[in-house]
């Protein structure tokens, strides 16, 4: 069963190349063995969920102003139970919405939520509005970052800017591509030091820790994802327990508590 709510997800990153879409990816696969789930594909100009999963989706979000384009129409389902809602226009395309198109885009989402489970946001990386607009509207944001210095410099950059000029200070924190869970684990003790030291009042809780391993590269190359390509390797194992803890994160009714209220926090920012 899914959460009580449907609950929306972005899945972000201080810097490229932590393999955040990947993680979102397969987070959207592993969720939906037991829920329904929708993808938004929001890397702005760099969208990339299609390259990643060999498929091409013929229309985007914005294809709904267009003369008899739904939702439905929009909506790409894929071979691995959920399905993925591309928007390759820019959030700056949002911001200039008719206030007509604003509520049309709203009446549509009403459509994709009924039964929904999780919508899960693969955003773009780093501190762009774009990546910040999502990570205001979302009920949890789950950051992805790996072991290296420099993404977890730019990791608490994003934190920073999210806690001091919007107040946001409750961050799911999943390192990727560990070596081995004691560096997995100093990663997760310095980034929490430094937000304890510089930011006040910010709680980070380390979601799940999925290690470097090769059948993920394999599953790269082959435009599959690893869950589905290799569901024994240890990535695969560690993803499946990170989403196995999901359904327990907390989600409200707050303000719809749901998709509904996600939209309005972009469109009416």
């Amino acid at each position: 069963m899914g959460a009580t709510y449907p609950q929306v997800i972005t899945v972000t990153s201080g810097k490229g190349g932590v393999g955040k879409t990947n993680i979102a990816a397969n987070l959207a696969c592993a969720l939906a063995q037991t829920g329904k789930v929708i993808l938004l594909d929001a890397d702005l100009g760099l969208a990339n969920v299609d390259v990643l999963l060999g498929v091409q989706p013929a229309m985007d979000l914005f294809t709904i102003f267009e003369e008899g384009a739904g939702i439905s129409d929009i909506l790409f389902p894929t071979p691995y139970g959920f399905s993925i809602l591309p928007t390759s226009s820019g959030i700056e395309t949002m911001a200039e919405l008719s206030t007509g198109q604003k509520l049309e885009l709203l009446n549509a989402m009403d459509a994709i939520a009924e039964g929904l489970d999780y919508l899960i946001v693969d955003t773009g990386a780093g501190i762009s509005d774009s990546v910040l607009y999502f990570c205001m509207a979302a009920q949890q944001r789950l950051l992805v970052l790996n072991p290296e210095p420099t993404s977890l410099a730019d990791a608490y950059a994003l934190i920073k800017v999210l806690k001091t000029r919007h107040g946001i200070d409750q961050f799911k924190i999943c390192i990727n591509m560990a070596r081995d869970p004691s560096s997995a684990k100093e990663s997760f003790v310095r980034l929490l030091e430094a937000c304890d030291q510089f930011l006040d009042g910010v709680s980070l809780d380390l979601a799940g820790v999925v290690p470097f391993d090769p059948d993920v590269r394999r599953a790269v190359m082959q435009q599959k994802p690893f869950l589905s390509k290799y569901p024994d390797c240890p990535a695969s194992k560690a993803l499946l327990q990170m989403a196995g803890q999901i359904p327990r994160w907390q989600a409200t009714a707050q303000d719809d508590g749901n998709i509904k209220f996600f939209w309005k926090s972009l469109l009416y920012r």
